[in-house]
């Protein structure tokens, strides 16, 4: 059986860009994660350590947000990674970033990377 934690829209205002300025000013983010992990234990014994903690995903994706990239795709690498390392029990990710108001013609919603990572 399949089990999934979810993470959806987190909000940050963060300073990612190639452009100087994107630097500077900054803009918002959404941050979307789906988390592969076997959660029937914790259904069962209602234990946290059983399961993977959503705060401690969040806290990580606010952490490396936080560390200003040229590129999404640089952020979203970095941010696979460090759950990874903390969390050995999630099999895969999906992680979502979404820039809001990114510096280009017209108008759009957000410019988004998404990354799909099986554990091997």
């Amino acid at each position: 059986m399949k089990s999934k934690i979810f993470l959806e829209n987190i909000k940050i205002y963060a300073y990612h860009g190639v452009l100087p300025e994107e630097n500077i000013i900054g803009t918002y983010y959404f941050v979307n994660a789906e988390l592969d992990v076997d959660l029937w234990k914790a259904a069962k014994t209602d234990a946290l350590e059983d399961t993977v903690s959503y705060a401690d995903i969040n806290d990580i994706i606010h952490e490396e947000m936080k560390i200003s990239s040229k590129l999404l795709e640089h952020v979203a690498g970095r941010i696979i990674t460090k759950i990874e390392q903390h969390f050995p029990q999630i099999s895969a990710i999906k992680l979502k970033i979404t820039k809001t108001n990114p510096p280009m013609k017209g108008e759009c919603d957000g410019a988004s990377v998404e990354f799909f990572k099986i554990r091997e």
